[in-house]
């Protein structure tokens, strides 16, 4: 696979970018912990991508650009929508009923240590080196302390702490259980997030620009929903949304969406999948504030040790703060 020349140092431009969408992307588990209190799993994913849909629709045409008729650039669509979207968004909002934001976003940070892997496997100009190994390692490492010890042999009910503000006994195993699943919910969502940022580099190569990709595949992946939520949740027999559900609803397909995706393209399409990824490391600070602050959460020691071993491996990854150790040397 040969998708032309990328970046494996950025830019202070691109890493102004990858500032601003860990930013707007931490502000997303913020939204999906109010909306995720009122309303289903998928009818939250539906109307995050559906509405951003509409949002970018608008804008390509504002722009005088219209989405591609090609049947071979929208099947990458929908590849993308599903990868990107629909399958990582879906995992997401479900483990966030049963663990914090604040969780929900450090385990995402996983998601540069699943691209490495993915996109060793799959890509020409990105594969592992050694420190890339170390630094999976360490990442792994990070996600075994913050799951805690008694992850696998959960059946003891090992006291793990609190799951959510206000869930009852931490201690009980049913919800130890629950939140156990939840993390390797949060962990597949990392994955699938890995394989669409190596699937998305192929965009570049096509010639389509990152606004229209954007586009497609959030308009793909409402298509994929549409029927889901129809079937499974049934929103037409739901209960109205307060108004903080609906701002939340508006603020996570908006700003952590719409806006978002033009970021994230803008970004792959020069830096390539695994610089982008690392936008992952930065997410935990805004989304763990937010949940402190607004929605009563709280983190464990475990928690903030598991984070830093996940950072300390993503460094090793990156690969900047080791060769300028060694360089001073």
């Amino acid at each position: 696979m040969s998708e032309g020349a990328i970046n494996r140092q950025m830019k202070s431009g691109e890493w102004i970018m990858v500032l601003m969408l860990a930013l707007v992307w931490g502000g997303s588990f913020f939204f999906n912990g109010v909306a995720v209190r009122e309303l289903p799993t998928m009818t939250i994913v539906l109307g995050r991508v559906g509405l951003a849909a509409v949002i970018l629709i608008l804008f390509l045409r504002f722009r005088g650009e219209v989405l591609p008729k090609n049947p071979k650039i929208w099947g990458a669509f929908f590849i993308m929508g599903l990868t990107n979207s629909v399958v990582p968004f879906g995992l997401i909002v479900w483990g966030q009923g049963y663990i914090t934001s604040g969780q929900a976003s450090i385990l995402n940070s996983t998601t540069p240590i699943f691209t490495v892997m993915v996109a060793h496997f799959f890509t020409a100009d990105e594969k592992m080196q050694m420190r890339h190994l170390f630094g999976v390692f360490i990442g792994f490492a990070g996600v075994a302390v913050m799951m805690g010890v008694d992850a696998l042999p959960n059946i003891w009910g090992a006291d793990s702490g609190n799951i959510r503000a206000g869930d009852g006994d931490a201690g009980d195993i049913e919800g130890r259980g629950k939140e156990i699943a939840a993390q390797a919910a949060l962990l597949g969502a990392s994955l699938a997030y890995g394989f669409g940022a190596v699937f998305g580099r192929r965009f570049r190569k096509l010639g389509i620009s990152p606004m229209v990709t954007a586009t497609g595949q959030v308009t793909a992946a409402s298509i994929l929903l549409i029927p889901i939520v129809f079937i499974i949740d049934k929103p037409w027999i739901l209960p109205p949304p307060s108004v903080a559900v609906i701002l939340a609803m508006v603020g996570i397909a908006v700003i952590s969406t719409a806006f978002a995706y033009g970021l994230y393209f803008k970004i792959l399409a020069t830096a390539g999948a695994t610089n982008l990824s690392l936008v992952t490391m930065l997410i935990p600070a805004s989304a763990i504030a937010l949940g402190i602050l607004f929605l009563g959460e709280t983190l464990m020691m475990r928690h903030m040790a598991g984070l830093a071993l996940i950072i300390l491996g993503l460094l090793v990854i990156d690969g900047r703060i080791v060769r300028a150790a060694i360089s001073k040397v």
